[in-house]
């Protein structure tokens, strides 16, 4: 992939303010994490407003929006009641679109009642934003939370520019067919001026999409016009702030506090507790490779931390349950009195303890059986020290394998593969690992977290196409 030189900074504003839209807004004075640092970043230098949920429950929670003044730009949050928590959010974005986006439908639980908070909550945060936004500003709205807002602002006469960054894969046309709001999505869309995806995948899948409605049209400048909307899509493939995590890194040292024997080998890998990500297959691709590789190498310990998410849907209680299961029944197999195979945690661990545990592996075991793009790849590679780096394992699906081919890609289904992978891993020549990961690390250098709010803001205030309203 040819990879773009980075900016140094973010484009200049407009006439207008940068205007950010997302499920939640930090609340810290200082935030943290890729992502939130990226639009804090932004927002610092070009002035604005970032809207949010609070993550409050607030009975009769209205049209309310909360000031956090902060340097050069203000964050506003609004709450959600308790029903809208339980239907909105856990219900149509985490029962439905979530799924559905991770081709899981068949873990979908549809209910009406999920699609009328979904589009209710949308018409309330659109007439929010609406109040607060200028004839200029500009609009950046992020994630499946809000894929209807730009419908509901166009109705509320909006003609500002309205770019979607969604930071989960893009569901195939036939999986769209198991949403009830099948014939809505396309219109959601079809209101942003940009819609930006991950990788050249998703915009595929896009595209076919809307090949398939009969009401679209591909026009000669690239964009799609349909009855509703005329829009533009690309790939912006979300990197992470390269030189921050090597600080950490450097900060944090090498993962001691792990009390692993020294000749011990660490395979780390780090994961909400999502279906998503693979982690029962993961398990057995361990145990697999416990049984037909391990007897001629050193002993290898996998570090599982799997940070709970979306614990009160009934399929992470499941998938929680098996995990268990299954890492008990693996180390009661080949564990010994002195090693434990499989150490699984499930619980986060602070930012900065976590890149000096990155650094002492040897492995980072990245599997996800379906990844919008999975910053962990990322933040492993930056973590490492050049000298005598480890080596990732990176599934195909993981929206990272587009741009990271020198990792060892495989097939997150095939135990068999990922166990070869491992094996091959641990047996790798240290000159072999330092040309992967120098081509890696260039990679994400020249791709950045900077490079990637840049790219879309800078096609988001290109030349626009007509909005049909």
């Amino acid at each position: 992939m040819t990879h773009q030189t980075p900016t140094d900074g973010f484009p200049a504003a407009t006439a207008g303010r940068l205007v950010v839209l997302s499920n939640r807004v930090p609340t810290q004075s200082e935030p943290a994490g890729g992502l939130v640092v990226a639009l804090h970043d932004c927002l610092t230098e070009r002035g604005g407003l970032w809207i949010g949920s609070s993550g409050a429950e607030t009975i009769g929670a209205d049209n309310t929006l909360t000031a956090h003044k902060h340097a050069n730009y203000t964050r506003m949050t609004f709450d959600l009641t308790p029903d809208e928590h339980d239907k909105f959010y856990l219900g149509y974005a985490n029962s439905i679109l979530w799924p559905l986006f991770h081709h899981r439908s068949d873990l979908m639980q549809v209910d009406p009642a999920y699609i009328a908070a979904y589009t209710a909550v949308n018409a309330r945060v659109a007439k929010m934003v609406a109040a607060q936004l200028e004839p200029e500003d500009v609009l950046w709205v992020h994630d499946y939370h809000f894929l209807p807002i730009a419908r509901d602002l166009r109705k509320l006469g909006v003609n500002n520019r309205i770019g979607f960054f969604l930071h989960t894969p893009f569901p195939v046309a036939p999986d769209v067919l198991a949403l009830p709001e099948r014939a809505a999505f396309n219109t959601w869309l079809a209101a942003f001026d940009l819609v930006g995806l991950q990788t050249e995948r998703d915009v595929a899948a896009l595209l076919e999409l809307f090949r398939s409605d009969p009401k679209a049209e591909f026009m000669s400048d690239g964009s799609i016009k349909t009855a509703t909307g005329q829009f533009r899509v690309k790939s912006f493939p979300i990197g992470i702030d390269v030189d921050d995590f090597v600080n950490l890194a450097d900060a944090a040292g090498d993962g001691d506090a792990l009390a692993l024997a020294p000749d011990t080998k660490l395979i780390i890998g780090v994961d909400r507790l999502d279906y998503s990500k693979g982690l029962v297959n993961r398990f057995e691709a361990f145990a697999t490779y416990l049984r037909d590789h391990a007897a001629s190498r050193p002993r290898a310990t996998l570090v599982q931390i799997a940070q709970p998410s979306r614990e009160a849907l009934d399929a992470y209680q499941d998938m929680r349950t098996e995990l268990e299961a299954t890492s008990g029944a693996i180390n009661g197999t080949y564990g010994e009195l002195d090693w434990t195979p499989i150490r699984y945690m499930n619980r986060g661990v602070p930012r900065a303890r976590l890149a000096g545990v990155y650094r002492r592996a040897d492995v980072c075991l990245v599997t996800p059986i379906a990844d919008g793009m999975n910053l962990v790849a990322k933040e492993f590679i930056a973590a490492q020290d050049a000298a005598d780096p480890g080596v990732l394992i990176l599934s195909h699906f993981a929206g990272a394998a587009e741009q990271m081919v020198d990792a060892l890609l495989v097939n997150p289904y095939d135990t068999e593969e990922v166990a070869t992978a491992i094996a091959r891993a641990l047996d790798m020549t240290i000159e072999e690992r330092r040309t992967r990961h120098a081509r890696l690390l260039q990679g994400l250098r020249a791709q950045n977290i900077t490079w990637w709010a840049n790219s879309f803001l800078t096609s988001l205030d290109a030349p626009r196409v007509r909005v049909t309203l």
